[in-house]
């Protein structure tokens, strides 16, 4: 089978690997639809990620198929159902899963190699993370389960209640997932993004207001002052992953306010922050990683509701032979003036030649 193979640092390969074999409790699936994420960007320019992925493994984690094969003791599943599998599952045996913590799960299990023909899926993500999608529901739409369910995990740590006033800095996939859900939940969002075509996307989703940070001459006053009587946000996520947005997170806040620095820069990077600010405004910092098989199955939920955008968020589809120019052209910031891709749909079961006979077909 043809599948993307990441042997380090930008090194992303299409190649031909043996399909895999379901083994006692597994599955495997047939992948119809596979998404483009920031997460992957990320182990692209690293070459690595320290809990999900080393060089030479296979590549991607937001999926959605087709029961292809099932192993032996496999009960909830059979050949041909539509299903979601999800990039992971903890133990539920461990302090932290006792402890209602199961994305710290010190045996948490990842299972990557979405962007391929055929994904195996272990027994335990089979048992635990693994949900059957309704017929009507598009396997594209059931594959934004993992990055939506992550976002929904970050709402309930910050506590968000409806009627609130939140500020997300950034658009990129995640800040939209944000804005959009908790618009959805009733929060009064302000979008802080970069570009001109971002302005009117976080207004798609549900931003009140939005704030261009190239139009402003103080990004933190101009947020402060669209909020009510000019205090701060009641929650403030932050969804770029850059020192400079954890630090204007914390002065966009209100007094008694939560900010979630829900971004990871990179390993080894330090900020400093104003500790009078913090201290004498009671702020709560925290962050939130990952998700939960509860936050997993709210997710899956909003996204059957006809009230999430799901088409909105999937901006282009290609085969999986195009994959390594798709992350090439991530690397860098589209033009001004461009419209930002949000996220591609990779289609592993179609090849070009396909594509262009299909072409060819559609001019007869």
């Amino acid at each position: 089978m043809r599948a993307a193979v990441l042997h380090g640092k930008e090194n992303l390969r299409i190649e031909l690997v043996p399909v895999p074999v379901a083994g006692t409790g597994e599955l495997v699936v047939r992948v119809a639809t596979a998404l483009t994420c920031g997460t992957d960007l990320k182990v692209y320019r690293r070459g690595y990620h320290a809990k999900m992925l080393t060089p030479d493994g296979l590549f991607g984690h937001e999926m959605a198929g087709t029961v292809e094969s099932v192993g032996e003791g496999v009960t909830r599943f059979a050949v041909g159902d539509r299903v979601v599998p999800l990039n992971s599952a903890p133990c539920d045996k461990c302090f932290f899963c006792e402890n209602g913590q199961q994305n710290l799960c010190d045996d948490l299990l990842f299972n990557n190699g979405a962007y391929a023909e055929f994904l195996r899926i272990p027994a335990r993500i089979v048992e635990k993370n693994t949900l059957l999608v309704p017929t009507g529901m598009p396997l594209e739409h059931a594959a934004l389960t993992e990055p939506l369910a992550c976002v929904l995990r970050g709402l309930e740590e910050s506590s968000a209640k409806a009627g609130q006033t939140a500020i997300v800095l950034g658009a990129g996939p995640i800040g939209l997932l944000f804005v959009h859900a908790a618009s959805l939940g009733g929060l009064n969002v302000i979008a802080i993004v970069k570009r001109k075509d971002q302005v009117v996307t976080a207004k798609r989703f549900g931003a009140k207001q939005v704030i261009r940070i190239t139009d402003v001459e103080d990004p933190i006053a101009a947020a402060r002052e669209l909020t009510p009587e000019g205090r701060g946000a009641d929650i403030v996520f932050e969804a770029v992953a850059t020192p400079e947005a954890w630090q204007w997170a914390v002065q966009m806040v209100r007094k008694g306010g939560v900010v979630n620095f829900f971004g990871g820069p990179p390993a080894g990077t330090t900020i400093a922050l104003d500790t009078n600010l913090i201290h004498y405004s009671d702020l709560t910092l925290k962050a939130s990683f990952h998700h939960t098989p509860a936050t997993v199955r709210s997710a899956f939920a909003l996204l059957q509701s006809k009230l999430f955008l799901c088409d909105e968020f999937l901006t282009s589809s290609v085969t999986i032979d195009q994959l390594p120019v798709v992350f090439q052209r991530m690397m860098t910031r589209p033009a001004e003036g461009t419209v930002s891709e949000i996220k591609t749909v990779v289609l592993p079961q179609q090849t070009m030649a396909t594509e262009i006979f299909d072409a060819m077909e559609e001019q007869v």
